[in-house]
């Protein structure tokens, strides 16, 4: 132990430096005051996780794939719930009325929290993220649930994540390596055998509503994801619900008063979980998650979806599981496991 003189009398600096079975050297800095007692000042890092305070909390990858696989769960809920929101409303008010519910909820923890107003440089990429994620997902979304099941457009929309980590390379100029993409590609690959598979190798109208959706969608997550570096995830998605406040309380007065309304127990559960659930809660932990891991990384853990989408659509709407279902399964997970250990 090496002992100094500080810049008070009766204050010394100690450092002690030691060597354990733990990866590395860990340092302790304290300062010893009068009273003999020493006081430990910032973080120990032990074994890849950082202790504070006493404390072991998760490491910044570890916490950002789990929030962002909390998204997932949460999205995976979207497409059973909207079925039952249709049980009451048609599919213009629903998307209207979803994304105004959700814009109160972001306005008053935006409130709650004396949130400032973004930099005017941050807006553009935040209409996007209206765009795409607010609006135009769930609006294209809900005009193919009508003539679509749960379980075939969950398999559409497993196009998501390699749409995603394309749009996210020419947004920002990353590269993941060749692994990466081999298995992203594959796990497209096993998604589109199994929706021609069955479809019977024939497109429909909610096909294109779907692929559209996709387009939109996957834009909206990689602004998202790279405005979530520079703010907190939970107001991207805020910001982004109130900029569409105006234009969705207006359509939802407009569609209330044209599409008819016949609420039940599943219509209203259907549309406080695709308002609350899907649309702010989903999204917030999903661009932190992405913020901590990765555009592209994140991205691929949609893989897992369609999978969780299909368990709901049997568990909730009573729809027959296809037989493939499990291959497919295998072959996502497997494409998800090399995709988060390929080096970006």
């Amino acid at each position: 132990m090496r002992a100094q003189d500080s810049a008070t009398a009766t204050t010394t600096i100690a450092v002690t430096a030691t060597e354990g079975s733990t990866s590395g050297r860990t340092a302790t800095t304290g300062r010893t005051t009068a009273t003999g007692r020493t006081a430990t000042t910032g973080p120990t890092v032990t074994g890849g996780r950082t202790v504070t305070g006493g404390r072991s909390a998760p490491a910044p990858r570890t916490r950002g794939t789990l929030l962002a696989l909390l998204g997932v769960v949460s999205f995976s809920l979207t497409f059973p719930s909207t079925v039952w929101g249709l049980e009451s409303f048609g599919p213009w008010s629903l998307v209207a009325v979803r994304s105004t519910l959700a814009a109160l909820i972001a306005g008053a923890f935006l409130l709650a929290g004396r949130v400032p107003l973004p930099e005017r440089r941050h807006w553009a990429g935040l209409a996007v993220v209206a765009g795409g994620v607010v609006i135009g997902f769930p609006l294209l979304t809900t005009l193919a649930l009508q003539t679509s099941t749960t379980s075939h457009a969950a398999v559409v929309v497993g196009l998501l994540p390699l749409t995603t980590a394309t749009l996210a390379a020419i947004r920002t100029g990353r590269r993941p390596s060749r692994t990466f993409w081999f298995a992203a590609v594959s796990g497209a690959v096993v998604v589109i055998a199994f929706t021609i598979q069955q479809s019977g190798g024939a497109l429909s109208t909610g096909d294109l509503y779907l692929f559209g959706a996709l387009l939109v969608c996957a834009a909206g997550y990689t602004e998202g994801g790279r405005l979530a570096s520079l703010m907190p995830g939970w107001q991207v998605i805020g910001w982004a619900l109130v900029l569409c406040l105006p234009l969705m309380a207006v359509a939802s007065a407009v569609t209330l008063s044209i599409e008819p309304v016949h609420l039940n127990a599943h219509g209203v559960i259907g549309l406080v979980w695709v308002a609350a659930g899907s649309t702010f809660f989903g999204l917030y932990v999903w661009y932190r998650g992405m913020a901590e891991i990765g555009i592209p990384k994140a991205s691929q853990l949609q893989l897992a979806q369609p999978l969780l989408t299909l368990f709901w659509s049997v568990f909730l709407l009573g729809e027959t599981l296809p037989l493939a279902a499990p291959l497919a399964a295998v072959g996502v997970l497997v494409c998800i496991a090399v995709t988060q250990r390929a080096k970006s």
